[in-house]
């Protein structure tokens, strides 16, 4: 299990506008259809990825929570379907329904958007403010698959709540640790 790091894109950054299709409803989504009115999560995720999979029912149950406070959610996957083929759209939609997926799941065919963000891992999360200038990046908790510590969402959560109450983000912030995003060869 690859046990690769956020980038960590600087903070401050405009959201790169986008135009991807979701997997669930199979419309093309645009930056702005799921922009939340206080702010918006990004968030590069895949099926196979076991940090992913170990994550799922947090990203789920805070989407649930945040998304009627006005933060908007997406989830992107970018990985190259010829290699990882359990990655597929049709596997995305399956995996959305499974979880339980309240919010977009999106489909980085040409993997332009993944780059875009200067994306690394799955999971990689991305918080951006009303004006879509990025606020967080890095890593949802210090659980991993296999340490023992216990789902918290505790680092984005601390982030949304700080956005919400107006108040500064610690520019402190630990970087993601995921599968690497596959790259076509």
């Amino acid at each position: 299990m690859a046990r690769t790091p956020s980038n960590m894109l600087p903070l401050g950054t405009k959201a790169p506008e986008f135009s991807l299709v979701d997997t669930v409803s199979e419309k093309k989504m645009q930056l702005s259809d799921v922009k939340g009115v206080k702010g918006t999560v990004i968030m590069f995720i895949c099926n196979h990825c076991p940090f992913v999979i170990h994550v799922n029912p947090m990203i789920s149950a805070l989407a649930k929570s945040f998304q009627e406070k006005g933060i908007g959610f997406v989830a992107i996957s970018s990985n190259d379907v010829k290699n990882y083929p359990q990655d597929a759209p049709h596997l995305m939609k399956e995996t959305a329904k499974k979880e339980g997926y309240t919010f977009p799941y999106l489909y980085d065919a040409t993997q332009e958007v993944a780059k875009a963000y200067d994306a690394a891992c799955t999971p990689d999360f991305y918080l951006f403010d009303a004006q879509l200038k990025l606020a967080y990046r890095g890593q949802l908790d210090d659980s991993r698959p296999g340490n023992g510590i216990p789902l918290s969402g505790s680092d984005l959560t601390k982030a949304m709540e700080a956005l919400l109450l107006g108040q500064d983000i610690s520019p402190n912030q630990k970087p993601s640790i995921g599968c690497n995003i596959k790259w076509f060869q």
